[in-house]
């Protein structure tokens, strides 16, 4: 897989005024350590905020420039900031970048990690210096060992150039930073979840209230923000609230650029920075380049296993949340996929949900039960077995399922794709009915977990 944030043909070259994210990127994709980053204006934003602004203008400064969580939920990085205590007797608080990146089909945070370890840094030393927090997590997927090594070298390069520590740049700020490794579990992408497993607990999402901010990870007021989202910080601090805005297309009620991808059976399967409000055919089109040949595109989903699929008459939705809210689904994490008319959308689901299902924590009924019984139905269905009312049942499930009805967002998410499938290729579940079964009952089949 690519990772490149080129534009199409590599016409469109990345600069600081357009590409605050990836424009310190090099050619040949190797990492870029503390000299070359310092020598591309690396920590100049850390370097204003410690000597030029007061700790709640950062806070306001990121809420004014309308900077939105990037991890999937999109929830405004400047709120949630706020939401930590003001009163200076809490001397103890946390900031954790929630590096889990275990979204199929997304890998936005793993180039940055690989390429640009500096700026995910910077990024957390400016929100630690903001929300008072003199501890700091990068928990990070197990799997990404390389990002591991990055990570870790760049800390210590940091701490050596005194970035880090004690007494960061004279200001009598202290602040630690840690990369932690999970353990490789789905569900830790789930901020709470993530708190839990950093302590090293059970990776179950907490009830809230009380928020993280109020009692997070030991108890303290923490604050958990996602990878892209912390690399947007320096740049806002650097070049300022109306340029930040001034980067997204007309009409994205989104501010500044996102990191966006397509997967699949394209001709050039990859990752770009791209200004909110692009649409998802100039996505598709002019850098992806389209479906090879051969191939014809039957379906896309947005961003990530867990948003609806889109046909292709969706690919001039803008990208941003409320452009794809408009065809019916999320903007999840901006990175694409494209399917194929040689998929069979029975098999793929069955596929989704068994990852889906593994996945759950168990911890509520709806998700422990209603996931694998609607992996037994697909397995069914798949295998031509499947039963009258099994389309049903399956709907029935989506419901269920549903926002609102489930401890946390896990199966929200793992029915969603499931729902858009029979709405948008309902003959190929029928096709898997047995016209001799009899017909059951919606929900009243009987399920077996593990069987």
């Amino acid at each position: 897989m690519t990772l490149t944030s080129f534009g199409p043909a590599n016409r469109i070259k990345r600069s600081a005024e357009t590409h605050p994210l990836t424009w310190r990127l090099r050619d040949d994709g190797e990492a870029v350590w503390l000299d070359e980053y310092q020598a591309k204006n690396g920590y100049a934003a850390a370097r204003k905020a410690f000597a030029d602004m007061a700790q709640d203008d950062i806070v306001q400064t990121v809420k004014d420039s309308g900077l939105k969580g990037r991890g999937g939920a999109g929830f405004p990085t400047g709120v949630k900031w706020g939401l930590m205590p003001k009163d200076e007797s809490i001397n103890i608080r946390y900031l954790l970048c929630n590096a889990d990146e275990m979204e199929p089909n997304t890998w936005k945070d793993r180039m940055l990690m690989e390429q640009l370890p500096h700026l995910l840094i910077e990024g957390m030393l400016i929100s630690a210096r903001a929300l008072k927090t003199y501890r700091g997590y990068i928990f990070l997927r197990g799997e990404y060992t390389t990002a591991a090594k990055h990570l870790n070298r760049a800390v210590e390069e940091a701490k050596a150039a005194g970035l880090l520590g004690k007494n960061i740049l004279g200001s009598g700020f202290d602040f630690e930073l840690f990369v932690h490794t999970g353990a490789g579990r789905y569900i830790c992408g789930e901020e709470t979840a993530l708190i839990n497993s950093l302590e090293g607990r059970r990776a179950n999402p907490r009830s809230k209230p009380p928020f993280p901010a109020a009692v997070g990870v030991w108890g303290k007021p923490t604050c958990v923000n996602n990878v892209e989202t912390l690399c947007n910080v320096p740049a806002i601090i650097a070049d300022g609230v109306d340029w930040y805005k001034s980067l997204a297309r007309e009409g994205s009620e989104d501010m500044g650029t996102k990191l966006m991808g397509f997967s699949g059976k394209v001709k050039n399967p990859g990752l770009w920075e791209l200004p909110f409000g692009v649409t998802a055919r100039e996505l598709f089109e002019d850098y992806a380049g389209g479906m090879r040949d051969g191939y014809k595109l039957k379906a896309w989903q947005p961003g990530g296993a867990g948003t609806g699929f889109l046909l292709p008459e969706h690919l001039d939705a803008q990208m941003y949340a409320g452009g794809i809210a408009k065809v019916g689904t999320r903007m999840g994490t901006g990175l694409a996929m494209a399917v194929d008319d040689s998929v069979n959308m029975v098999s793929l689901l069955r596929n989704m949900e068994q990852f889906f299902a593994r996945e759950s924590c168990g911890f509520c009924t709806p998700c422990r039960d209603g996931l694998p019984w609607s992996v037994k139905l697909l397995m069914a269905i798949e295998n031509g077995e499947g039963q009258a009312g099994d389309i049903e049942t399956l709907l029935g499930l989506v419901g269920f399922l549903g926002p609102g009805k489930t401890f946390c967002a896990h199966a929200p998410g793992a029915v969603e794709p499931l729902g858009s499938a029979i709405k948008y290729f309902r003959h190929e579940f029928e096709a898997g009915i047995a016209p001799t079964r009899a017909a059951v009952p919606p929900l009243a089949r009987p399920i077996v977990v593990g069987a």
